[in-house]
């Protein structure tokens, strides 16, 4: 039995046996990265420098692009090092720090999600009291809290499971996450679990009924409003939902790959499912809103001119 004081490291056992292949990988995920990088830094730098995207939208859109950022730099780093590497171990202490890292992005994305659908539910359902409702000082804790609640919660989250002793060093992924360190503890795990509970009520569930709920409002008014009114709804909210839709399904990959038995699944399959969580929302974000929203797409138009 390995103890709590004995474990300084963690072993990665989903790691293909690539050989020079490995070399072909490095390349594609480093191109893949600084895909993420150029494209979320140019529409943060789009948004900032022109004052005519300076409205409760597109700021929206900037916290989401920086937690883009956040969550692609707590990945590919780390997993451009392990695919050069030949032996895919991880210490205690950075696994932990990509534990909180990888999670407060995830918590950030939803809560960023759900703030956006209010954001379209009040431009749509209430377009004369948008700008009173959606007041400056709103904007800021609407950004700034999402931020501040993700960072508590997950340090708590970190802390529990850090305490805990563990009974082996061995993680069935490519990258640290919590519960898979979760179930390699020799004792109670209760608080733990109990605390899991809470939090994925108050990061997930929320969000979701919020949207949920906003969109509903958004389909009644536009069901019951004029042509002009739905082509407005359609063209504003389409990326939203993508987005929405693109992250719940690479949320609920990942919970099922943790939570259940998956060894029987195809090696290459496992590496995507886990690499769907933390690639595809960064890349497709930039995609979807700086093609679908005009704004942005024609400001973009006169910086690269």
């Amino acid at each position: 039995m390995i103890n709590s004081t004995q474990v300084s490291y963690f072993i990665l056992t989903a790691y293909l046996d690539s050989g020079p292949l490995k070399y072909l990988y490095f390349m594609i995920i480093l191109s893949l990265y600084m895909l993420i990088v150029i494209s979320n830094v140019f529409l943060i730098v789009v948004i900032c420098m022109n004052r005519s995207l300076h409205e409760p939208m597109y700021l929206f859109l900037c916290s989401l692009f920086v937690n883009e950022l956040y969550g692609s730099t707590g990945l590919f780093p780390f997993l451009l090092l392990q695919i050069l590497s030949d032996i895919h171990t991880v210490s205690k202490a950075f696994c932990f720090v990509q534990i909180f890292w990888l999670c407060s992005y995830g918590n950030v994305e939803f809560f960023n999600l759900a703030i956006m659908s209010y954001d379209r539910y009040l431009a749509i359902c209430y377009p004369l009291q948008y700008n009173t409702r959606m007041s400056p000082h709103k904007i800021i804790i609407l950004i700034a809290v999402p931020w501040l609640f993700s960072f508590l919660a997950i340090i708590v989250l970190v802390c529990l499971s850090g305490t805990l002793q563990l009974c082996g060093n061995i993680i069935n992924n490519i990258y640290c996450g919590n519960y898979p360190i979760v179930k390699l503890a020799c004792f109670d795990t209760r608080v733990n679990n109990i605390y899991g509970l809470i939090y994925t009520v108050i990061s997930i569930c929320i969000p979701l009924i919020l949207i949920l709920y906003t969109y509903l409002k958004i389909l009644r008014v536009c069901f019951s409003g004029s042509k002009q009114t739905r082509q407005k709804a359609v063209s504003t909210c389409t990326p939203h939902l993508v987005s929405l839709l693109n992250f719940s399904f690479g949320c609920c990959f990942q919970i099922l790959q943790s939570r259940f038995d998956v060894s029987r699944v195809p090696n290459v399959l496992r590496v995507f499912i886990s690499l769907y969580f933390g690639i595809l929302q960064p890349l497709l974000n930039p995609i979807m809103y700086g093609m679908q929203m005009s704004k942005i797409r024609n400001t973009c138009k006169q910086v690269l001119r």
